[in-house]
């Protein structure tokens, strides 16, 4: 046993309201790949008072479908469709919680003709970070939201951010 039992991010969940539309949109706007599915949209849907508990799930939810999929080299995204009496859209990122997913794009460009051609929507264009610790000659963001909402943020870093002069931690991105 280590001193540090974590080490880092191994997937993130996403529910969306259709497995096979969002895994086109990861492809076509991302370049994303699947990896697996855990449980086909072709199985009849599944129900579980105790997973409807355990993952504070409303109760009577439905799994329709699960899939594992990859885009580049980050962690896996993991697609749910559920089926829930009471589902909403994806929360703004005022709201608590997860508030959108960061990649990082080595043709800034590209991504976004992409990310639009596939059926997201740019919410912003390319400029430089807003905060001095990130900032640095290239290093430019933008957000994006998919069809079904979800917050997305394209990132890319041309040169060393200003933060890596006061620690020797870092940041994660294509070149690690």
């Amino acid at each position: 046993m280590t001193g540090r039992p974590l080490r880092g991010i191994n997937h993130v969940g996403v529910t969306v309201p259709d497995i096979e539309a969002a895994t086109t949109f990861l492809i076509e706007g991302l370049g994303a790949r699947v990896i697996y599915e855990s449980f086909s949209p072709d199985q009849p849907p599944q129900g579980n008072p105790d997973l409807d508990r355990e993952l504070n799930l409303a109760p009577g939810t439905q799994l329709v479908a699960t899939r594992m999929i990859q885009v580049g080299t980050g962690p896996d995204i993991e697609l749910f469709q559920l089926k829930a009496d009471d589902q909403r859209p994806a929360a703004r990122p005022s709201d608590f919680g997860l508030q959108h997913l960061a990649f990082y794009a080595d043709d800034m460009d590209e991504a976004i003709r992409r990310f639009e051609t596939a059926g997201g929507t740019m919410l912003s264009r390319p400029k430089p970070f807003l905060f001095p610790m990130e900032q640095g000659e290239g290093n430019l963001f933008c957000y994006g939201q998919t069809p079904w909402r979800m917050m997305i943020e394209l990132i890319t870093v041309g040169s060393p951010m200003a933060y890596e002069h006061e620690t020797p931690l870092r940041r994660w991105h294509a070149h690690s």
